[in-house]
């Protein structure tokens, strides 16, 4: 195994990009707006009550996502926690199937009406909305971003070159195991190339999360299975723990392609290389414009990628 200071590691770390913008705290956004709204509606309310909650969530579907934020539930987790109290994690769907009960739901769960009578008139400080914005996650939602922008990336790509895909899913491999793949071709049950999209700007477990899935690809594929990864995001910088197990898989042959977005050029000739070897595709790669590289470079940088990529054809 190579040791963790290689050349060709320290090279991909300095291509790796930032995938998302910086967005001031007070910047408007749909989002943002549609939130405002909402409480500017809840504050005019004549009263809290089961009923009153009812009909205005009646009249305003969309913005249960409102009354989520004011018991202190991020979006995903009201999506999750509405799909095992009513089998959904559209909260439009929940409110047309009862609406009365998703207004109950909310109250016994996480006390909704007397939050929003003590919270909906009061006057906040500056100090309350540093508090707010230090332990909420208003963040977490640009992650979903960042990975994908990735996937359309490689999605765009794979379009472009006439193949067959599907998107999200685990594909099969060694013993009938399956492992994880963000884009099979030609599909999940017959994967001949499977291609894991992982971007982070953000650190935490997500990023070991994310390096068990190229892993478990790995694990299971097949010997005449390619897997190919595009990694990037500034947030490995921080995690170079992890970046460097993953980058092992490929010193170690174990995958056969690691590639930043900076590599998106070899990215498609070696996709192009390996559907050839499999059949799906005929004749040399052909003469395209250069593909786009979404994202925002930390510096310029004049260096060619390391040779780092390893199908066998």
């Amino acid at each position: 195994m190579t040791g963790p200071d290689t050349g060709a590691m320290q090279a991909y770390l300095g291509r790796l990009r930032r995938l998302t913008t910086h967005v001031a705290v007070d910047e408007s956004s749909e989002q943002a707006d549609a939130i405002v709204a909402a409480g500017a509606s809840l504050g005019e309310l004549d009263e809290i009550s089961v009923e009153s909650l009812t009909r205005w969530v009646r009249d305003r579907p969309a913005d249960v996502y409102a009354l989520g934020l004011s018991v202190g539930l991020s979006q995903e987790k009201l999506k999750n926690l509405l799909r095992v109290a009513f089998g959904t994690t559209s909260w439009v769907k929940a409110v047309a199937a009862d609406a009365r009960g998703v207004v109950v739901w909310l109250d016994e769960e996480f006390g909704l009406l007397e939050t929003l009578e003590a919270q909906r008139h009061r006057t906040y400080t500056f100090g309350d909305v540093l508090a707010a914005r230090g332990t909420s996650r208003q963040t977490a939602s640009r992650a979903g971003v960042a990975g994908k922008l990735i996937e359309d990336a490689v999605e765009q790509i794979v379009r472009d070159l006439g193949l067959p895909y599907e998107m999200r899913g685990r594909f099969v491999g060694r013993n009938g195991d399956t492992g994880p793949a963000d884009l099979a071709v030609p599909g999940f049950d017959d994967a001949l190339i499977a291609v894991a999209c992982k971007g982070f700007d953000s650190t935490g477990s997500k990023l070991t999360a994310a390096v068990t899935e190229v892993m478990d690809m790995a694990n299971v594929s097949f010997a005449h299975q390619y897997v190919l990864a595009v990694v990037d995001g500034i947030g490995w910088l921080s995690r170079q723990g992890d970046f460097r197990r993953m980058h092992a898989l490929l010193e170690q042959h174990r995958i056969d392609g690691l590639y930043a977005l900076a590599d998106l050029d070899a990215f498609r000739a070696d996709l192009h290389a390996a559907a050839v070897r499999h059949g799906l595709l005929e004749g040399p790669l052909p003469d395209g414009p250069g593909v786009s590289v979404p994202g925002e470079a930390l510096a310029a940088r004049v260096e060619k990628p390391d040779a780092q990529l390893h199908l066998d054809l």
